[in-house]
Parts: structure tokens; sequence; C-alpha cells
């Protein structure tokens, strides 16, 4: 129910049209997790917790199709002028000819969730990085023939090829960046002071990690450090770079989006949006434009030279589903929950099912909604008692198997205002 933060979000280098249409992408239902928009800059794809990724028209804002077939939040993506790439939860890539609402080829790369995807400068190599601590280099989607990389001792979080397309760079938790030639030769191993959860690389070779201390540390095509840069208060959720190199753009958990001048190697100013993490960011090819993608569920425009959002800012209306149950005291704590769920009878394409007409409703029953194998078979009634006990212990716990986040409210007093505020909110009308 409840949204649980995760430093695993790739941020890919996207290209950008000329007619750059104004406003907000609105559609997901869950925290937008990766941006990536095709050569030609005239497409989008945004990838969701809420199990779909997003193709979008960058003229008109509208998404043209919702792409829904892993069994888990779709972490990573990646835009080509003829086909579209997914990588999920699930540790599945989905290969998506463009104009199919259905993947054309599935495999199961990792055997963890997927976190990054990424493709060589000639468009000759692929690869893929996962939560399993291994990265794969394919010369064709899904040829047998792929390369493993292992020696991350954790999580992977990101990957990138050097321009050349002679080396592939990852981060990961074990707070290193690994850059490993592809002619088989030794790997250079880079230890930073921190778990790197985000990495780009720019045209010009520059390698740029995000750290879980705040700090952006950029280094050179051959592993030496050129400089260490204080870029948030919290840890890099997300990060971007201009095509030129020239700007880095990232993102924290409260929200706020520091902009980088890699030359003066210092922070220019902040992009400040609703507070809420930013999970995804990229800039356009001119450099003009920022977008940004977080746990609003709204992918939203930057003037990346005066740090002007395009558009109003708004939040996601979740104040206004609250209605007139905004100032009860566990509406506050319902807010985090709010980002997966609505409380509306119609309340679909959310991350997780509605909570409308909640309890005395068995387990995993709502028509319609993707529950995971284990859910579906709990021999359980929502009530009272039951939905205390599933804050009071956590998901992992009380149901098994779910694919629901791990989260508690451990405060007895904050867990009956809750259920309080859901009896009155979910009480069918």
């Amino acid at each position: 129910m409840l949204h649980v933060l995760k430093l695993v979000l790739l941020p890919i280098l996207i290209w950008s049209s000329c007619a750059f249409a104004q406003g907000d992408l609105r559609g997901h239902g869950g925290p937008v997790r990766a941006l990536s928009i095709t050569p030609d800059g005239k497409f989008a794809l945004s990838g969701s917790f809420d199990q779909s990724a997003i193709l979008w028209s960058l003229d008109t804002g509208r998404a043209l199709r919702i792409l829904r077939a892993h069994e888990g939040s779709v972490n990573a993506v990646l835009a080509l002028p003829d086909k579209l790439f997914t990588g999920g939860e699930d540790g599945r890539v989905l290969l998506w000819n463009f104009g199919s609402d259905a993947p054309s080829v599935s495999t199961k790369l990792h055997d963890a969730p997927v976190s990054s995807l990424a493709m060589s400068r000639d468009g000759g190599l692929f690869a893929s990085a996962g939560w399993d601590g291994l990265v794969q280099v394919w010369m064709q989607p899904f040829a047998d023939n792929a390369r493993r990389f292992t020696g991350h001792s954790g999580i992977v979080n990101a990957v990138a090829f050097l321009p050349d397309g002679m080396s592939v760079v990852s981060g990961g938790y074990d707070a290193t960046v690994r850059i490993w030639p592809l002619n088989g030769g030794t790997p250079v191993v880079v230890t930073l002071p921190s778990p790197v959860s985000s990495l780009v690389v720019a045209r010009d070779g520059m390698i740029a990690a995000g750290c879980a201390d705040g700090s952006v540390v950029l280094l050179a095509g051959d592993g030496n450090i050129l400089a260490t840069i204080a870029a948030t208060e919290t840890p890099v959720t997300s990060l971007a770079a201009s095509p030129d190199g020239s700007m880095l753009a990232a993102g924290s958990p409260r929200g706020a989006v520091s902009v980088i001048d890699t030359n003066a190697r210092r922070v220019r100013f902040t992009l400040n949006g609703p507070g809420l993490p930013v999970w995804s960011l990229a800039f356009t090819p001119d450099g003009r434009h920022i977008l940004s993608g977080g746990a609003d569920r709204i992918v939203r425009r930057w003037d990346a030279r005066s740090g002007e959002h395009i558009g109003a800012i708004s939040d996601a209306g979740a104040d206004d589903e609250l209605g007139a149950l905004k100032d009860m005291r566990g509406a506050e704590v319902f807010k985090a929950c709010a980002v997966c769920h609505t409380l509306r009878p119609d309340g679909a394409g959310r991350a997780g099912p509605t909570l409308y007409s909640l309890f005395g409703r068995k387990a995993g029953s709502v028509p319609g909604y993707a529950y995971s194998d284990a859910f579906r078979k709990l021999d359980l009634i929502w009530t009272e008692e039951t939905v205390s006990r599933l804050f009071e212990i956590g998901p992992q716990a009380y149901t098994p198997g779910t694919k629901m986040p791990e989260q508690t409210v451990g405060n007895a007093e904050e867990r009956r205002a809750l259920i309080e505020f859901l009896k009155a909110a979910t009480a069918p009308k």
C-alpha cells in the first residue's frame, strides 16, 4: 500500500523535437521510474511503478499507447526509431514493435529486477543491468551469445556505453564504478565514498555517477576521478547529462533537481517541484529543456536555462480526492498510500487496486487488477484488524509473495487514525 524509496532508477540521455509541447505528461498511476525518447525527438517512452510503459507524442503531449506486460514495475526503458525496450521488476526485458500493444519478444535476462538498459552510440550493442549484480552485453536484442560481466557485490543500478563502444560502464550499490573493456581486458574498478544510485556518460566520454551521499562524481573514460560535486543534501536518485556534457541534472528524494555546470563544477540553480522524489531525468538535445519524472506520477517539463517550470506546478490531485475528509488525522498518513491507490470506485490505472469498498472484501478480488499469484491465493478478508496488522508487521511478513512495497506504520495511534480514515473514505456511497 505504501511506496518505499528505492535507489534504483535509471536516467537515460534523451533527444527531443523542436516542436516541444507545452505542459506536463499525465497518465501514469504510479511513480515514473524511467524516461527515454526516440532519436528523432518525436516520441517519449516512460516506465512506471504502475507496471506499465507509456508511449507519448512530444508534439501534442498525448499518450499514444499504454504497454502492459510486466509483472511488476517498469524500471528501465529504451526508445529507438523502430522499436521499444522495457525492463521490469520481474527480471524480464521486452521488445515492442513501434505500432504494437503487445511485446514481440519477452525474455528473462536477470534473476532479479532489471534496473537499466543502454545502447551503444552506433546502435550495434545493447546492455542490461540488474539487482542480481549482473551486467549483460549483446550484439542483437536477446542474442544467445550475450556476454555476462560479474564482479559487483550487490545491486547494479546503472549501465552505459563509452562513446567509442569499446567499453561498458556500470555503477552499483557496492559503491563502485566499473569500466568493462569489451575486448576481454581487465576491468577498471573505481571505489567511491558511497553507493552509486545512477550513472550517465556524456557525449565527450565523461562519466558522471550520482551517489547516496548526495554527491555527483565526475570521472574520465579511464576511471580517473576529475571532481566531486556536492549536488544534494539527500541521496541522488536520478541523473541526466546534456548532450554536450556541459550540464548535469541530479534529482533527490525531496523533489528538488540540482542543475550542475560541469565546467565550473558547481550547482548553478535548483528546480523546485512539489516536494516528492524525482526518479528520472533527461535533457533535450539542444540542452534547453529538462524532463523529470517522479513519485507524483507526472512527467514535468523545465526550462534548463532559467529553471522555470513549463506550465503550472500542481500536485497529482491527492487533496482533491480526499475531499471533505482531508482534515482527518489519518488522511495525512494515507497520502503516502495515494501514490499507488485511489479511493474512487472507478480508480483504475494506479500501481495498486482501488481501495473503494475495502472493508469486508476478500484480498485479491478487485476485478481487472493484475495481482500476484500469491496474493490471489490468500485466504484473507480485509477488516479493521487485518489492515492494522498489515501495517504493523509489513506486507512481506503478513502477505508473503505480494508485490506490495515493504512499509510499516509503527505508531499504534497513527495506525488507528489510518483505519478510521479508510473506514470513512472507502465506504460504498
